[in-house]
């Protein structure tokens, strides 16, 4: 692809979403952007399914919504709500310890800043920069699997990791996209656009596309 089709593409997509589900994390952040809500959503969707990320934060956000309300939890309760996301128990630990330093170093605000959101156990660059751009719409790029492999299959980066997608992107994609550009392929991601024999005869923006990678499609 051209680097000015990206404009066009983002037109695209954001016309087609609309028919589309939107990433389960996406939906949580709507409701009221609420910044800890954001960050322990998209932890426990690590390795997860949408659906079963989705049922598991509404279960746990009903028995606690804020750091504090979450420490006087006990991590038994905290797994047994989440269960059956991918590695519950750590994941509940996790939890637990991220809402201690919440309170201690931070007065149980969710910091707004990616160097800061990093050094909390267990948050990578996708988790820091969905809980900036999600929850403070402050400039970001999330990327994650989708992201990366779309980004590399349209010819618009040329990366080997999602850390390097995310800082060649940066290079190059207008920051007016920043914020959406994640929610936009996630969701090509999850509805055409497969890892495997992706569907590109339906895909709208298959004319833009140079398909890197594809040896098979539907």
């Amino acid at each position: 692809m051209k680097d000015r089709d990206i404009e066009k593409i983002i037109e695209i997509l954001r016309e087609s979403v609309k028919e589309w589900k939107q990433p389960v994390v996406t939906q949580i952040a709507e409701r009221d952007r609420d910044p800890f809500r954001i960050l322990i959503s998209t932890m426990l969707s690590l390795r997860t399914k949408d659906e079963v990320t989705k049922i598991a934060s509404e279960r746990l956000f009903s028995l606690a919504r804020t750091p504090e309300e979450m420490l006087r939890l006990e991590e038994e309760e905290i797994e047994r709500a989440i269960y059956p996301v991918g590695f519950y128990r750590n994941k509940a630990k996790t939890i637990k310890e991220i809402c201690k330093v919440l309170i201690e170093r931070y007065n149980g605000r969710v910091p707004d800043d990616i160097d800061e959101l990093l050094k909390l156990k267990g948050v990578g660059r996708k988790t820091a920069n969905l809980v900036i751009t999600l929850g403070y719409n402050k400039p970001g790029i999330c990327v994650d699997t989708h992201v990366h492999r779309i980004s590399n299959r349209l010819g618009y980066v040329k990366t080997k990791t999602p850390e390097e997608t995310e800082f060649a992107l940066r290079g190059k994609l207008p920051e007016e996209y920043w914020i959406e550009f994640n929610d936009l392929l996630v969701t090509l991601g999850q509805t055409i656009c497969h890892p495997v024999s992706p569907r590109c005869s339906i895909c709208p923006i298959s004319g833009y596309c140079d398909r890197v990678g594809v040896k098979r499609s539907r």
